[in-house]
């Protein structure tokens, strides 16, 4: 597995670098939906339209004054190990001893006041995707095994009558863990909601 090394000089100067880069390629990233406001750890699961997410998510963490990390696949964090000064950590998908030790540091990351850890369970980019999306069982075991709160956040990158994009995140309800339906139907929901967005009428500007 390799390990997410936040902090120092190098964390910050990617961090800033990942801001620019989202104020230079984008013309606003948008919210609509709040979180929890208290302390409490967050697991995050989002659609993943994009290789944008995981520093949209990363934005939204930061925004919020969240320590975020988040689950990547082991062979495209092997090529951007520079990620991982942004919180990234990694797993082989189809491996269960790689599963085990990537959801026991996530399970730990996790134990942390204000921590996120951010998952994709459908495992791919899926550009265009429309509800129903399948979602893989790592988010309902990660829930379940640490107790976290789970929050839903659909992802979606529009053009509003402007040469630039625009980045929107969908913030669902909290909920505790459960079975994949409940992951399955509350993702689906912030992912049609943000998908059926004609205007920016009710997001607030982010970045």
């Amino acid at each position: 597995m390799i390990e997410p090394q936040k902090g120092g000089p190098l964390g910050r100067l990617t961090a800033r670098y990942i801001d620019w880069r989202l104020r230079r390629d984008f013309r606003g990233l948008w919210v609509r939906g709040e979180l929890p406001a208290s302390d409490e750890s967050l697991l995050f699961y989002g659609n993943h339209p994009s290789w944008w997410d995981g520093f949209a998510m990363h934005h939204l963490c930061v925004s919020t004054n969240r320590d975020g990390y988040c689950l990547m696949e082991e062979q495209h964090l092997a090529k951007h190990r520079f990620l991982r000064r942004l919180g990234a950590f990694s797993i082989r998908r189809g491996e269960a001893r790689s599963a085990v030790e990537s959801l026991g540091l996530a399970r730990q990351l996790l134990k942390r006041p204000r921590s996120v850890v951010i998952i994709f369970p459908q495992g791919v980019l899926t550009p265009h995707a429309p509800p129903p999306l399948p979602l893989e069982r790592g988010v309902e075991l990660l829930a379940r095994r640490s107790g976290a709160t789970c929050v839903p956040v659909g992802l979606r990158y529009a053009f509003f009558e402007d040469e630039q994009p625009d980045l929107l995140l969908e913030v669902g309800p909290a909920h505790p863990p459960g079975p994949l339906a409940v992951f399955s139907t509350a993702l689906d929901q912030v992912v049609a909601a943000v998908m059926s967005a004609q205007t920016l009428n009710g997001f607030r500007r982010s970045a």
